[in-house]
């Protein structure tokens, strides 16, 4: 019995190995999507706020790398690995379309934190092929982002990063007041973009930066310059086919039940 019990664990576990002939194997990159959400984000000088803007971006974004794994990270005064590389791209965009500002509890623009953390998912394995493309007004208290830009640099990551607002900037609206946000000196708070920034950390790891006004045009300059890197071949397990062997492990379970039951039990005469 505790024979047919193990094969019955066994068969549980759905024991399978790649066919033969059935795997495909596509060309891609590794992308990690890193995505400020601190509530800058929902300024108007886009239409209808910059965080709108970025979600159009990202699910085009998705829908023009079909062969590619992507991550995504959120990003505020805390980073959050939201998906690890996947070919899972409608999971990727149902994700996109549910991120808010309230994704991240913590308040802030740690773009050094965020940047960190992106590195994480890809493989340690991997010297190359390694991309990000991070889309923010660029609106940081993280001094050191630019240095960590360089340190991921020679880990073999390429940052492209995507500059959301203006240069003018605008107002923020208070969410409970429903009046323009003030400052503790009582002013009232103008988000810009900062694209020197945003240029510094492209420029740092020999990347590309693209000022999001129209998402079809940001997009196709991103794509334009991730076409300049070389392709590796990596297995789609989604599309695998594989020999399972549960059936052989629940045969042999039902077989040691069955001759355990024909089997008589004897006592020894003492």
């Amino acid at each position: 019995m505790i024979a047919a019990v193990a094969f019955g664990v066994v068969a549980a576990m759905d024991p399978r190995k790649p066919g033969g002939g059935g795997g495909v194997q596509r060309q891609g990159l590794d992308l990690v999507v890193v995505l400020d959400v601190s509530k800058s984000m929902l300024a108007t000088d886009l239409d209808p706020n910059r965080l709108a803007k970025a979600k159009q971006f990202i699910a085009r974004l998705i829908d023009e790398m079909p062969n590619d794994r992507i991550g995504l990270v959120w990003f505020a005064g805390k980073a959050y690995l939201q998906m690890p590389l996947s070919l899972d791209h409608a999971a990727a965009k149902l994700y996109v379309s549910a991120v808010s500002t309230e994704s991240v509890g913590e308040q802030g623009t740690q773009i050094g934190e965020a940047l960190e953390l992106s590195i994480k998912a890809f493989s340690p394995r991997e010297a190359r092929y390694k991309t990000i493309v991070l889309i923010s007004d660029g609106e940081s208290h993280d001094e050191e982002a630019v240095q960590t830009a360089r340190e991921l640099r020679d880990q073999g990551l390429m940052i492209n990063t995507v500059g959301i607002g203006s240069s003018t900037g605008t107002t923020l609206v208070d969410p409970a007041t429903k009046q323009p946000k003030i400052d503790e000196n009582g002013q009232v708070v103008v988000s810009k973009l900062n694209e020197e920034l945003l240029r510094d950390l492209a420029a740092a790891t020999n990347g590309v930066y693209v000022h999001l006004q129209d998402s079809e045009a940001a997009v196709d300059a991103i794509i334009a310059h991730l076409s300049q890197i070389e392709k590796k071949a990596f297995p789609d397990i989604l599309n695998m086919n594989f020999q399972p062997y549960y059936a052989l492990f629940v045969s042999l379970m039902l077989l040691i039940i069955v001759g355990e039951m024909l089997v008589p039990e004897k006592r020894r005469a003492l």
